[in-house]
């Protein structure tokens, strides 16, 4: 059953896709930003279904699995918050009709940081669009006879298939589609879970001892190793922002991310409630990133987990969907462009798949380095968060960031989070946003503020287009 309705929604997105690239997709713009004419419903479903990928039923249940509910919400407030902000963003993003983050941030900082920050946001693309087709192998070995690493493969082929034909059309309405499947699934599976701990008063009683404090056993400093990642990656995501420029105008953009927060918060529960659940049910699962999807496949009614498992495959293919697109965005508008001038509509269309599929294929390979969806997700929303996140906001809100101080907090930054990680292993056991968010904050704040006179007369001008 699980496998029927699976495969049957797959088919039901595949030719959706198809539809889509006959259809809709005539100019590179309608591939990357569906032609800036998504409908306020379907934008707030896209922006749920990109954001609700592995990192949240699986590396989300992981951490609630392993840390217990309270650190759970600790762990996930960021969304929420962030998403606050974004309210405040969308309208603006919109009004500037760019098609990738790094054009935006040209338009303050100029071309050498569209360039640098192109660079440092497909390292971080690449290593979430990793950890979505890990995730949906995952899915498929659970419920096939398929390895975990075969599963991740067929995933990676049939993502950057899909990617490749239908652009953001296809994506933002099976996206709205798949937003719908798992907010039912997830709160239809609850009845059925909750009794067979005994409710809230099971959880409480049969939980560790440590998993029914704030921290889940983490130090203050793990903690916020794991909070802020999520917060800085929502807040930067260039994915939001190119769903904010696909909305039909200004007010939908805004009005989009109301839906998103109520819909993110109806999710956000159902996981931790569930995964939290499975340490009870399942309480020695060897892989953690498995407590959502092992509820799912026995233990809720075959109908509620088929549609759970269906639509967290799905929100996987959109997810990862969506990062290749918008990855391939930056190669051929603020990468290739830049040094081959400007290209006519049919080769941003053809190069934008080319794109894709090397990016899927570079993905698929970085996976192998990293054990784990959580290992993978905290990297990846670190390189991102922390070389980006300050310098999208300074070039909204802050009116004396400068060129010289957005380019040194992104080099800083990133390069911060990759020698953390990779060169030294992670000391203490902390997430390297720890380390790299202080130093890129530090930077951007003291180097803008070294060479404000200098930039004074250009970035006011600049200032315009963005902070007014």
């Amino acid at each position: 059953m699980h496998v029927i309705v699976i495969v049957a929604y797959v088919l039901v997105m595949l030719l959706l896709s198809i539809y889509f690239a006959k259809r809709e997709v005539k100019t590179n713009e309608d591939f990357l930003v569906a032609g800036r004419r998504l409908p306020g419903v379907v934008l707030a479903g896209t922006l749920l279904a990109t954001w609700v990928g592995s990192g949240t039923i699986l590396g989300g249940a992981s951490f609630v699995y392993q840390y217990g509910p309270l650190a759970g919400i600790i762990y996930f407030a960021g969304a929420p918050i962030g998403i606050i902000i974004l309210y405040f963003i969308a309208g603006k993003v919109r009004g500037l009709e760019k098609n990738t983050l790094p054009e935006i941030l040209e338009t303050k900082f100029g071309s050498t940081t569209r360039l640098v920050a192109s660079i440092f946001m497909l390292l971080a693309y690449a290593g979430i669009a990793s950890y979505q087709f890990i995730g949906g192998g995952n899915i498929l070995s659970i419920i096939t006879n398929l390895s975990e690493g075969s599963g991740t493969l067929l995933i990676a082929i049939f993502v950057i298939f899909l990617a490749v034909t239908g652009g953001m059309f296809s994506v933002a309405y099976t996206d709205l589609i798949s937003s719908i499947l798992i907010v039912f699934g997830l709160l239809l599976a609850l009845p059925f879970i909750l009794p067979s701990v005994e409710g809230f008063s099971g959880l409480a009683n049969e939980l560790p001892k440590h998993q029914l404090t704030w921290s889940g056993g983490l130090t203050v400093i793990q903690l916020i190793g794991f909070f802020l990642p999520t917060l800085l990656l929502l807040m930067g995501d260039q994915n939001m922002y190119n769903r904010f420029s696909s909305a039909k105008s200004v007010s939908t953009a805004s009005k989009s991310t109301i839906g998103f927060f109520f819909g993110n918060a109806l999710i956000l529960m159902s996981v931790i409630i569930i995964a939290a659940s499975a340490v009870i049910l399942y309480p020695s699962l060897e892989n953690t990133d498995m407590a959502i999807l092992q509820v799912a496949a026995d233990g809720v009614p075959v109908p509620i987990g088929s549609l759970i498992l269906a639509a967290a495959v799905a929100l996987i293919i959109t997810t990862s969907n969506s990062f290749l697109l918008s990855s391939a965005g930056n190669i051929v508008y603020d990468i290739y462009a830049r040094f081959k001038g400007e290209l006519s509509q049919e080769n941003y269309l053809r190069l934008s798949r080319i794109a894709v599929v090397g990016l899927g294929a570079f993905g698929y390979f970085l996976g192998t380095f990293f054990p784990s969806v959580l290992d993978l997700q905290m990297y990846a929303y670190t390189m991102y968060g922390a070389a980006l996140t300050p310098v999208v906001l300074a070039a909204f809100f802050w009116e004396r960031a400068t060129a010289t101080g957005a380019l040194s907090s992104i080099i800083v930054g990133g390069s911060a989070t990759i020698i953390w990680e990779q060169a030294l292993s992670k000391p203490l056991d902390w997430n390297s946003v720890i380390v790299s968010l202080p130093l890129s904050v530090f930077t951007l704040i003291v180097v803008s503020l070294a060479t404000s006179n200098k930039n004074k007369i250009s970035q006011q001008n600049n200032n315009k287009s963005i902070v007014k």
